[in-house]
């Protein structure tokens, strides 16, 4: 007959012990598919991993708040430029379908080389069965398209680069 040993409230917990190799391979998970969290349950243990992403939260809809990350993945330091870190990379402030012109056959609202102003549309991002605008913070040319039309998006997700 198995016996369970009840904590008193004075007993202090038994420490928790913590699979760094687990969370170091979900951090590379993580920046491997572009997801922005991670969660595995394995009977009552459950491990989350996720990353926070700095967005422009101007486009984002009146009420909209991201959740906060349970835990922080480890930060590499990154020397490059890559589309995650560029000063002109166009992030989406929502989880969505994106898509690149306002009707089939419509013309592309951007493409590559294309210039734009502040105010533009960049695409729309149909969420919950409403069209949302992105617009472009500021001016310049659309260096690179790196979405294609109809394609599900995750919240800060690289759109586009304007230079």
């Amino acid at each position: 007959m198995a016996t369970t040993k009840k904590l008193e409230r004075n007993e202090p917990m038994p420490p928790m012990t913590i699979d760094h190799d687990a969370i170091k391979k979900l951090a590379s998970l993580l920046n491997e598919t572009g997801l922005t969290e991670i969660e595995i349950t394995e009977g009552d243990k459950s491990l989350r991993v996720s990353k926070s992403v700095n967005v422009s939260y101007a486009a984002a809809p009146a009420g909209y708040a991201p959740a906060a990350p349970a835990l922080a993945a480890p930060s590499a330091t990154v020397s490059a430029i890559s589309a995650d870190n560029h000063p002109g990379a166009v992030k989406s402030p929502m989880v969505g379908t994106v898509y690149l012109q306002s009707e089939p056959n419509a013309p592309k609202f951007v493409s590559k080389g294309a210039r734009i102003k502040a105010g533009d549309t960049i695409c729309i991002i149909e969420a919950m069965k409403v069209m949302n605008p992105i617009k472009a913070e500021k001016g310049g040319t659309v260096t690179d398209v790196l979405i294609d039309d109809a394609q599900p998006v995750e919240f800060g997700q690289v759109l586009v680069i304007i230079e």
